[in-house]
């Protein structure tokens, strides 16, 4: 069991840890949890690469990195998810920069975001929040299996609670769109990423973790009109009388934590939530993790359609 839970804070949980000579590499830096991960982490001594689509907002969240710990090693590097040629671009870039990745953090996301497509033609959702990472990941594996304590963290949610993934239109070529069932099926491609990659990495000594943040208030949701946020929060505190909003440092908490912690060495493949190894549950509606974002045989076939949409074999 953890010691730490759903209070805990990104400061909290790395307290008295040293990342001295570890790089970590983390997408949507440049904002909200994915710049927070990096601040936590550079301040214990840890390399730290952040990447997103604006150079602007990347100075930005280096600069005050920098300002709150003048010793931080702070890089940026551009990486647009939503398009197979600038994650390959990044890709590049990263292993000409860099020597290693000790610990991989696919952080950024777009949730509920009207229907819209990527550079390469696939549902925004599913071909940023997935398919970015996946091909991302692929990429940077060379530096990855170059690191010590390696570990790969992918953002996922309780979104994932919404639908299976949809392996059959993922893209939604056939279904009608609806904006927070494609959110729900990206969250749930997430965790099976996780658990294609430890059954693939395990061996080398690479282990995936799946996050739950919880609740929080980013710019995650800037997609959403005000009569959308108001309906989230009204479906939310009517399945969680007790729902309270995770400050940034509290929603950073499980990522820092899933990168980290110790009790978690050796063992992946898991979806956590506060600090925590979450339980496979199918009933309830605020915790937990469903049996069908952990299948294998769907990870397994997840994997295959992600190497023939991106047009590369992810042989790791």
């Amino acid at each position: 069991m953890s010691e730490f839970g759903w209070a805990s804070t990104t400061d909290d949980v790395l307290e008295g840890k040293d990342l001295t000579g570890k790089t970590v590499f983390v997408t949507g830096g440049n904002s909200g949890l994915g710049a927070e991960t990096g601040r936590a982490m550079a301040a214990k001594g840890a390399h730290v690469v952040l990447a997103g689509r604006s150079q602007e907002k990347l100075d930005e969240a280096a600069a005050a990195i920098s300002a709150d710990h003048p010793d931080a090693r702070v890089e940026t590097i551009i990486c647009d998810l939503s398009s197979l040629d600038g994650v390959r671009a990044c890709g590049k870039e990263a292993n000409r920069c860099l020597s290693k990745i000790d610990v991989l953090i696919n952080n950024a996301g777009v949730m509920a975001c009207p229907l819209s497509k990527t550079a390469d033609g696939f549902e925004m959702q599913f071909g940023t929040n997935h398919l970015g990472h996946f091909t991302l990941t692929k990429h940077l594996m060379p530096l990855i299996e170059a690191g010590s304590d390696k570990r790969i963290v992918n953002l996922s949610s309780r979104g994932h609670f919404i639908a299976p993934a949809n392996l059959d239109d993922p893209n939604f070529e056939d279904a009608a769109y609806d904006p927070w069932l494609s959110y729900g099926q990206s969250k749930t491609a997430n965790v099976l990423f996780s658990v294609g990659l430890e059954e693939r990495v395990a061996d080398k000594g690479i282990h995936a973790y799946a996050v739950h943040p919880g609740g929080i208030d980013t710019n995650l949701g800037r997609h959403l009109s005000e009569e959308e946020a108001e309906a989230l929060v009204q479906r939310v505190t009517t399945s969680d009388p007790d729902f309270q909003w995770k400050s940034i440092p509290q929603g950073a908490a499980t990522s820092v934590w899933a990168a980290t912690a110790e009790e978690l060495e050796g063992a992946g493949g898991v979806y956590c939530e506060d600090c925590g190894v979450a339980p496979v549950d199918n009933e309830s509606s605020n915790s937990g993790v469903r049996s069908y974002a952990l299948d294998k045989e769907s990870a397994r076939r997840l994997w295959a359609i992600s190497e023939e949409l991106v047009g590369e074999e992810f042989r790791a």
